[in-house]
């Protein structure tokens, strides 16, 4: 009976230390990724429409926008080499964009006002063909249609992931290339996954840090 209590109590022992290590290992692994993903995020642009409501008319509208201002920066961010010169191009055609968005509504038959902004907004998680970019805070080109109370639609502007095909998930070599040109490699490998096994774990972190960033806030 005693060797049995003594069998018992290493197993639990050992349980025990393969818990401890697995969670510091996890744990070391999040808060690399949540350091790495800090310092890229700052790197990227998205874009984010919030449509008046969630009526089929207004969200169209939205995508109209959403498709106008798409087409009107897509040829002065293409050559665009960092987020400071893209943020100097997108600030230069602020009251372009508002008045573009404004004439579509207009054509539209509405008179809802629109602001533009360029600021910080929390994104869900999104995935571009082997790019993942996880949920969090990124500093974006906002557009709000009327109040604002509808769906909202959001991609990547800079790098130029809006102009990725979504429906085929196909990310140029080009717009990869910027990519890794703009990221260092640690970042890139974050967000890229190279096999299977990579992006499973890959998700898992990401999971793990966007759980994280709730309870912070939610601490708040």
């Amino acid at each position: 009976m005693r060797k049995l209590k003594v069998r018992i109590l290493a197993l639990s022992l050992l349980l025990i230390s393969i818990l401890t290590i697995s969670t510091l290992h996890i744990y070391g692994e999040v808060t690399k990724v949540e350091k790495i993903s800090s310092n890229y995020k700052d790197k990227l642009i998205r874009f984010h429409v919030l449509a008046n409501s969630d009526s089929e008319e207004d969200q169209n509208l939205k995508l109209k926008v959403r498709d106008e201002i798409i087409k009107y920066l897509q040829p002065l961010l293409k050559d665009s080499k960092s987020i400071e010169e893209s943020e100097k191009i997108i600030l230069r055609e602020n009251e372009n964009i508002k008045k573009l968005s404004k004439n579509i509504i207009k054509e539209n038959g509405y008179n809802y006002d629109v602001k533009v902004n360029l600021e910080y907004s929390n994104f869900p998680a999104k995935q571009y063909s082997n790019i993942v970019l996880p949920a969090g805070e990124y500093k974006s080109i906002r557009v709000i249609i009327g109040s604002g109370e509808g769906k909202n639609w959001w991609c990547v502007m800079f790098p130029p992931l809006c102009f990725v095909d979504e429906n085929n998930g196909v990310i140029d070599k080009k717009t990869d290339e910027k990519l890794k040109d703009i990221l260092t490699e640690e970042e890139y490998k974050l967000i890229s996954g190279e096999n299977s096994k990579k992006a499973s774990n890959r998700k898992m972190k990401f999971k793990i840090l966007e759980i994280l960033e709730t309870i912070k806030k939610d601490l708040k």
